[in-house]
């Protein structure tokens, strides 16, 4: 397993999900632009990749209906096209600025502002934005979207291999970070591209469970770590993954889980906080950042509690 790569000292991270999903449509250029303003570290984005091998942010497989209008400008009423089907040029032809009234996300995200015209970016955009020199600062922590055995996005080697070549071309290997549920994706980064940073995501719901403790032989999402056999500590099996950052479900993160990062070097940035008292809570278990729809929020509980804050960035 290639050796995590060494991470710049950072400040508190406070990452913006999916831009600012809270205020703005989610993993959009308006978006970005505006947690720019907000005043964040981090990006947290989502990929996949169109039928002609275009790498674009996205966080479903298929076009979501909640948040997406067809050509004729009407809301889709069921799962869309799968974007690994569908050319780049044919990706945008679809509106994703806008949720549709009446869903639960829409009931969720009540105070997101609409921006008709918003199309699913290439990676490469995003890339444009951030070398911008206002924009230095900021870093990106991108997902790679995969679940074992669904063929609904490209396969490990495939993805990774792309991923890596778009990094890299675009000279973003100092401000990037790689990572997936699917652990398999990040190891194969390890080792064509050890130079890139990588992180681990898990969570540990009655929902959803991607460690599996106590059952026979290892997760499907781990790379075929098992958990038992560290001892029951996720953050041993982040370093056996050849990972330095752990990003685990928010409700997942205690103090004994954080000493055991601390003690395996690990470095730990839960998922997806939005609630400033869960905030609070894990700031002051000694977090190194945090993902929030609400960057907003989490910029004023750092602001009390005395934490540096990142610059607002304005960019039209």
């Amino acid at each position: 397993m290639a050796a995590e790569p060494t991470m710049p000292a950072l400040d508190f991270d406070l990452q913006g999900h999916r831009g600012a999903r809270g205020l703005y449509p989610e993993n959009t250029i308006s978006g970005f632009k505006r947690a720019l303003g907000i005043g964040v570290t981090t990006f947290e984005i989502d990929l996949g990749m169109t039928r002609d091998d275009v790498l674009v942010i996205s966080h479903d497989s298929a076009l979501n209906p909640d948040i997406t209008r067809g050509p004729d400008g009407a809301f889709l009423t069921a799962r869309g096209p799968v974007i690994r089907t569908l050319t780049f040029s044919e990706l945008a032809r679809y509106d994703v600025g806008r949720i549709k009234p009446g869903t639960d996300y829409a009931r969720r995200y009540p105070d997101q502002q609409p921006i008709d015209g918003a199309r699913i970016p290439a990676l490469s955009e995003l890339f444009e934005l951030l070398q911008k020199p206002a924009a230095a600062h900021v870093r990106l922590l991108i997902e790679l979207k995969l679940k074992p055995g669904n063929h609904d996005a490209p396969d490990p080697p495939t993805f990774a291999a792309a991923v890596a070549k778009a990094i890299r071309a675009a000279g973003m290997t100092n401000r990037v970070t790689v990572q997936s549920f699917h652990w398999q994706v990040v190891v194969e980064i390890a080792k064509i591209a050890p130079e890139i940073p990588r992180a681990v995501l898990s969570v540990e719901s009655a929902e959803e469970d991607t460690i599996q403790r106590g059952r026979p032989g290892p997760s499907p999402w781990t790379a075929g770590l098992a958990v038992d056999d560290f001892g029951g500590s996720v953050p041993r099996m982040v370093v056996a993954a050849g990972a330095g950052q752990w990003t685990p479900y928010f409700r997942n993160v205690d103090a004994e889980v954080m000493r055991e990062a601390r003690a395996a070097g690990v470095r730990v940035v839960p998922w997806t906080v939005n609630e400033p008292a869960e905030m609070a809570r894990l700031i002051a278990l000694g977090v190194d950042g945090m993902i929030s729809d609400h960057p907003d929020r989490l910029r004023a509980v750092m602001a009390d509690k005395g934490l540096r804050l990142p610059p607002q960035v304005q960019i039209g």
